[in-house]
């Protein structure tokens, strides 16, 4: 496949790193794909830090931007130019939030493609004292019984088998819940209903999909969720929000323009000597007409 071979190095690294952690850390093999979870999510933790930034953002700023898409709905167009600009001036990245997904979505591929063989290409191929994990009976990989309990996860799952089996609906359930948390967590930013909506019936939409991914991908995905969950409730309550700005848009003049135009207000008039005039207003008397009532 395309994907497979653009991918290749990662599997490669993904391989290298779940031999080491296994052979060289001492974690079972599903133990290991968690702990590869954790690695990774700490090195997206900077591009964490700035999605919730973004959010925050975006919170603050949600009534200025819905008045813009309100003055201007009869033209989508105009639309899309000043909210550009609105982002541009308050310096908001809209696509911030959506970064930490784009960073997994390889990884989630390349931990994919290893697993899929991941039972011929590198557990059959490891040996203990000599003796191999693996035997072939009729044409068929099998794994011996004394070292099927390598591949499971807590007694539950075999990594390498899909998840539809043995106790792998616990996990699609567990997946469901922590997936529709760090969802919603992440969807407190967004104004429209609908946006919510979809966005919260997108792990449902692909229960049918992930059903056949081998137990050790719904694992890792598992993890990263919970990772989601837990980062997202911690750095809600230790960073502090951003100060609110004042409310400008992109139709504000510059503030240099009104502070020039008070003070030209605020100016004295000068009488023709040229010095101001200070004091009390002069008080002028009006002239009596020469003329006398008879």
């Amino acid at each position: 496949m395309i994907v497979g071979g653009v991918l290749s190095p990662l599997e490669n690294v993904l391989t290298e790193v779940l031999i080491w952690l296994h052979e060289t850390a001492g974690l079972t093999w599903a133990w290991s794909i968690v702990a590869l979870t954790v690695i990774v999510r700490m090195l997206l933790v900077p591009v964490a830090v700035r999605q919730i930034h973004s959010m925050q953002s975006l919170q603050i700023h949600a009534p200025e931007m819905k008045a813009l898409q309100q003055r201007y709905k009869a033209d989508r167009q105009k639309q899309s130019e000043e909210l550009m600009k609105f982002y541009k001036e308050n310096k908001i990245n809209p696509y911030a939030s959506c970064l930490p997904i784009v960073f997994q979505i390889p990884i989630f591929i390349g931990l994919f493609f290893v697993l899929r063989d991941f039972k011929k290409e590198i557990f059959c191929n490891a040996t203990l004292g000599g003796d191999k994990f693996c035997d072939t009976v009729n044409g068929t990989l099998v794994v011996l019984p004394d070292f099927q309990a390598r591949l499971e996860w807590i007694s539950l799952v075999n990594i390498t088998e899909p998840t539809k089996d043995a106790w792998g609906p616990v996990l699609i359930v567990v997946y469901v819940i922590s997936q529709l948390t760090s969802t919603w967590l992440m969807s407190t930013s967004m104004q429209s209903q609908a946006q919510r909506i979809m966005i919260m019936v997108l792990p449902i939409v692909f229960l049918p999909f992930i059903l056949g991914f081998p137990s050790g991908l719904m694992i890792y995905w598992l993890t990263t969720n919970l990772w989601t969950t837990g980062q997202g409730i911690i750095t809600r309550r230790l960073m502090p929000k951003p100060a609110v700005p004042p409310k400008r848009t992109s139709r504000t003049p510059p503030k240099d323009t009104g502070e020039s135009q008070s003070a030209a207000s605020s100016s004295e008039p000068h009488d023709g000597g040229g010095s101001t005039r200070s004091g009390p207003p002069r008080r002028v008397k009006r002239k009596r007409s020469g003329r006398t009532r008879r």
